[in-house]
């Protein structure tokens, strides 16, 4: 039976409403970057600038910032990174899942309990300092590898759906774990691969915290860490020319620099979704006919 039209048409209202409310912000964002330092003292944030400039993105990417190169050492660790975070949970979760795999549940047991305890921060500093990750790259990947409990359980629960019979069938024609795993169970769990793939990729994105603990070589410094840098120069400034210590040195774009800051830290998140959706929806669409 057809839906009333009526119900379409609030459905489709109710909808574009929506999605104009979780639109604004990220155009209030854009547009305050582009906003003179000095309007939106007097003015606040405007979604229509009183006055528009530059000064912000010339600061970030014209300016004395190592920006191109920051950039390029996110992008590195995060493809790096995400690869071999997901290709390790997915192996994980297909040993936990198998039901022909020897103390499957006490391992189940022993990463369940990492959830519950953490070691805290000086043990975690201390091994990573006797590993030799103290101002490498490697220092900004291998801290964040080890696979996320959360996400193993996740693969590991979506694993364990697919039927035994898949598996006994590939066994009796030869097949290896190693054959099944990335030839059967990789491809029929794509929608959660994709789903761990954007969690480990945000997390790598936007990590700061392993810069700021184990590198002290700029040369090295991710992009996060850089504008976190460059933000807290700039509010230092802004202090002391308030304070009276610092004069003549002109006005600094506080604000402005702020939200350009968000946008060009979000832009290659929000450009690498909508691929990543499509290939989660190609995966859903794997499962089910395989399925």
């Amino acid at each position: 039976m057809k839906k009333p039209k009526l119900f379409d048409l609030a459905n489709y209202t109710f909808i574009a409403l929506f999605s104009i409310l979780c639109i604004l912000p990220m155009l209030l964002v854009l547009m305050v970057s582009f906003t003179d330092e000095a309007s939106i003292k007097q003015f606040g944030y405007q979604l229509i600038p009183d006055k528009l400039s530059f000064d912000a993105y010339k600061l970030l990417l014209f300016g004395n910032t190592p920006l191109y190169r920051s950039y390029m050492i996110s992008i590195f660790i995060t493809i790096v990174g995400t690869t071999a975070a997901v290709l390790m949970t997915g192996m994980a979760g297909y040993t936990l899942s198998a039901k022909h795999a020897k103390y499957r549940n006490h391992l189940a047991i022993f990463f369940f309990i990492t959830m519950v305890f953490n070691t805290g921060l000086v043990p975690w500093y201390l091994i990573n300092l006797q590993l030799g990750l103290k101002n490498t790259i490697f220092a900004l990947i291998i801290p964040s590898l080890i696979f996320n409990p959360f996400n193993l359980f996740l693969v590991r629960n979506y694993m364990s759906q697919i039927p035994v019979s898949l598996t006994e069938a590939a066994k009796i024609d030869g097949a290896t774990d190693f054959y099944i795993a990335f030839r059967i169970f990789f491809p029929l769990c794509m929608p959660v691969l994709a789903t761990i793939t954007l969690f480990y990729g945000i997390g790598y994105w936007n990590n700061w915290f392993n810069a700021i603990m184990l590198v002290d070589n700029q040369q090295l410094y991710p992009l996060q860490y850089l504008l976190f840098k460059l933000n807290s120069e700039i509010n230092m400034i802004q202090q002391m020319q308030s304070s009276g210590v610092l004069s003549g040195t002109g006005t600094m774009p506080q604000e402005s620099v702020k939200m350009a800051t968000a946008i060009l830290t979000i832009g290659p998140v929000v450009l690498f979704y909508p691929f990543l959706q499509r290939y989660f929806i190609k995966g859903l669409l794997i499962g089910s006919v395989k399925g």
